[in-house]
């Protein structure tokens, strides 16, 4: 086993038992060295992994943000894996649009009416109506469909949709060079985000499912892709 290894195992052990939490810092570099009787360097490896990986947060200097801070943000380093194996051209884009598909429609079958995110939801759709800028447009569009992913309360498709739109975000904003008149595809995304949001609020999930995935498979279909 590689030296870094058995420090990535000591805190993934640390988690599972409780002993360290959320918000917790983990031991000075030096103290986890001779603990674990590896290098400091095996302890900085680890830690650099950490930190992609989303699990800690390196604060340099002093005060209350030094040190390393265990958090959780798992979309982190799903979305940076896709990105880059999208990338090699190892994973279809085709073949995350269809995901995507598959996991916004479940989201939005068991999203909660009574769910707070709906609150942001509404709030983002009235930022949408405000912009036809695609840059903005699309980024107001990523952030209302996670709302919507954590009205159905599962925290892991909520992970694992915000990796799925990271990883596609700079192809979406590509294809809409392919769009016949961007303005009207503005007025009629907003108009299917406003009925996805109403159907879910009237406590339709089957109705919010079929918008769903007619939303989304109707975007790259009039962008041109299959």
């Amino acid at each position: 086993m590689r030296t870094h290894q058995v420090v990535l195992n000591w805190i993934e052990s640390q988690l599972a038992a409780g002993d360290l939490k959320l918000g917790d810092r983990l031991p000075p570099e030096r103290t986890l060295a001779e603990k674990l009787a590896v290098s400091r360097t095996s302890v900085r490896e680890a830690i650099r992994i950490l930190e992609v990986m989303g699990v800690v947060r390196v604060g340099v200097g002093s005060g209350p943000d030094a040190g390393t801070v265990a958090i959780a943000d798992p979309g982190m380093a799903l979305g940076l894996a896709l990105r880059l194996h999208v990338a090699t051209s190892h994973l279809p884009v085709g073949d995350i649009v269809r995901t995507r598909v598959l996991l916004e429609s479940w989201a939005a079958l068991e999203a909660r009416p009574d769910s707070p995110a709906l609150d942001e939801a509404a709030a983002l759709l009235d930022r949408m109506d405000e912009t036809s800028a695609v840059a903005q447009f699309l980024e107001l569009d990523v952030r209302f469909h996670l709302a919507l992913a954590e009205a159905a309360g599962n925290v892991v498709i909520s992970a694992i949709l915000g990796s799925l739109r990271e990883a596609i975000k700079d192809y979406g904003s590509r294809l809409t060079g392919n769009l016949p008149d961007w303005e009207a595809t503005v007025q009629r995304l907003r108009a299917e985000h406003r009925a996805i949001l109403a159907a879910i609020k009237n406590d339709d999930g089957s109705l919010a499912s079929q918008l769903v995935t007619a939303h989304v498979e109707g975007f790259y279909t009039e962008a041109g892709v299959a």
